[in-house]
């Protein structure tokens, strides 16, 4: 089982749901960069459960504690080793799933594969094993902010069939602080009561919706990705298509492409005002020929609706007897508000390490 991504930054992740924690281990990152635990903790508080009444109510304080890597709040160049203990896992509320196999989760897959599988909250199928990115995302967001100037942020731009008008859609429009404003993690106001409503009407009603983030990367390089393989896009389809319950992934115009001509889609270039190349649209998104062009880099990446849910579904045990299961424990009724920082974490991973293989390259 490989928990590792990167190839000069990389990142290892450990630890299961119901174990004792969840951490990941960061190595590649150049030393004297300067960071602090507080900045870490500052993006898994974004991801921790318990934040509100439409995500889980799993209480967790998520407390990093660094145990490597780290002097007077500057890397040393060294692995860099992290850990979030668990503290309020309840195993006993999945007792009833021991033999049981969960529709739509990783239960059946994991034990063909394996031959056998940690029943307890998933194991490391678990949305709790993306502890580990935020925190190793933290490190790569910092190292992006000081080398390069580089930004990343993302929200949510659809839930269900409830989506943000085209014209406030636009990520130069917001900060943080506006999708950071309501538990969505919606920036339009009107959009984010909408969804909100929604996503209480499915709990209520023993349901789960799914959804779409949109994440931007600002002051992105040009660049930075390979022209075959390791296109910058391939590798960010690849880091978001890892991520628990991520169902699609489109970069730019993405799917909408296909009902344009190439007159319509194709982005013209125009001189910048530093003389540089620069495209007067933006529908390649970023990345062109798998390689950055300077310009927003824009992705979105499609959640399915959370497999848990409190209504009846048939499934089967172990035996292949037929099963009825109306699931116990304490589960988001949708994923999409808490991946924001998830999404976020595998832009910046992704880009910290394509940063570092450029400048190797002696260009950056």
């Amino acid at each position: 089982m490989t928990s590792t991504t990167g190839r000069l930054f990389r990142a290892t992740t450990y630890g299961e749901s119901h174990g004792g924690g969840i951490g990941v281990v960061v190595d590649g990152c150049p030393p004297r960069l300067a960071i602090t635990a507080e900045e870490i903790q500052r993006d898994l508080d974004r991801r921790r459960p318990g934040q509100s009444d439409i995500t889980t109510q799993r209480k967790e304080a998520d407390q990093v504690e660094i145990l490597s890597g780290l002097f007077e709040n500057k890397t040393l160049g060294s692995p860099i080793a992290m850990l979030v203990r668990n503290s309020d896992a309840r195993s006993e509320d999945y007792e009833h799933l021991r033999d049981v196999y969960r529709p739509s989760h990783a239960d059946f897959t994991t034990e063909a594969k394996y031959g056998i599988r940690n029943w307890q909250g998933g194991g490391r199928a678990s949305a709790r094993e993306t502890v580990g990115r935020v925190a190793a995302g933290a490190v790569a967001r910092k190292l992006l902010a000081e080398a390069a100037g580089v930004s990343v942020l993302g929200w949510v731009s659809r839930i269900h069939t409830i989506e943000m008008p085209e014209a406030a859609s636009q990520s130069s429009s917001f900060s943080l602080e506006d999708v950071e404003a309501s538990p969505t993690r919606c920036p339009d106001t009107e959009t984010a009561e909408q969804i909100e409503a929604a996503i209480l009407a499915a709990k209520e009603s023993g349901d789960s919706l799914g959804g779409i983030v949109t994440c931007a990367a600002r002051g992105l390089p040009a660049g930075l990705g390979e022209p075959v393989f390791d296109k910058l896009d391939a590798d960010l389809a690849k880091a978001m298509i890892s991520l628990p319950a991520a169902k699609g992934f489109e970069v730019g115009s993405g799917f909408a492409s296909v009902g344009m001509t190439g007159r319509q889609h194709n982005d013209p270039f125009a001189s910048g005002q530093d003389g540089t190349p620069r495209t007067a649209t933006n529908r390649s998104g970023g990345v062109q020929g798998g390689i950055s062009n300077g310009e927003e880099l824009l992705v979105r990446v499609a959640f399915k609706p959370t497999a848990t849910i409190a209504s009846e579904q048939q499934t089967v045990n172990r035996e292949g007897e037929a099963v009825t299961l109306a699931a116990r424990g304490r589960h988001d009724p949708c994923v999409v508000p808490r991946a924001v920082p998830l999404v976020e974490a595998m832009m910046c991973l992704v880009l910290a390490d394509h940063l570092l293989r450029q400048r190797a390259v002696g260009l950056l």
